[in-house]
């Protein structure tokens, strides 16, 4: 299952993070909502800097990165760590969520399975890490997750799937805070 480590914690790193059975929990606006929230708290309190990021239907691609007095590998336990109780919470407290018996039974079910695990398991354990040491790796895991949706056949132009960083890199309003690749002088420019 593992195999994929972050060697080196201050370096720019294309991530994903997706839902144990690919179980399409973010179809819900209220637990999209806790993911973003909480990517903002650790943008704002934990030195995650977010470059990119998509969230899909039961998975989400981000490019990140952490100051070196920061682990990358701290920040992102934590992240996976609150978002899978509180989601696991929600789901489980939402009256109206008609699929709330067969996702509980199922993030049990994957929870038996893995020793890290006591009742429920929300994240698949491996993130995969890449770490991006190039513009042509950065600007292919860039393109990549804007084009996510694209590629799923959810919209034609990459800016117009709210839940994604191509509106920001558009010049748009974003719901997340990021640090654009373009200005970040180190790796030189990123086009779209």
């Amino acid at each position: 299952m593992g195999g994929y480590k972050i060697k080196n914690q201050d370096s720019l790193h294309f991530v994903t993070f997706t839902v144990v059975g690919w179980i399409d929990v973010f179809t819900r606006e209220m637990y999209v909502k806790t993911l973003i929230e909480s990517l903002n708290y650790c943008v704002k309190n934990k030195g995650l800097k977010i470059h990119a990021y998509v969230i899909m239907s039961n998975h989400l691609h981000l490019i990140i990165s952490t100051p070196f007095i920061n682990n990358l590998s701290s920040v992102i336990r934590d992240f996976k760590s609150f978002t899978s109780k509180k989601i696991i919470l929600q789901i489980k407290e939402n009256k109206r969520e008609s699929r709330r018996d067969w996702m509980i039974k199922l993030f049990k079910q994957y929870a038996k399975n893995n020793k890290r695990n006591l009742l429920y398991q929300f994240w698949k354990q491996d993130n995969r890490p890449i770490e991006l040491i190039s513009p042509k790796w950065i600007n292919q895991k860039l393109n990549y997750i804007h084009n996510n949706p694209v590629r799923a056949g959810i919209i034609e132009i990459p800016e117009h799937y709210i839940y994604s960083s191509a509106n920001i890199y558009a010049g748009q309003e974003g719901d997340i805070t990021i640090e654009k690749l373009e200005s970040m002088s180190s790796i030189g420019y990123i086009s779209m």
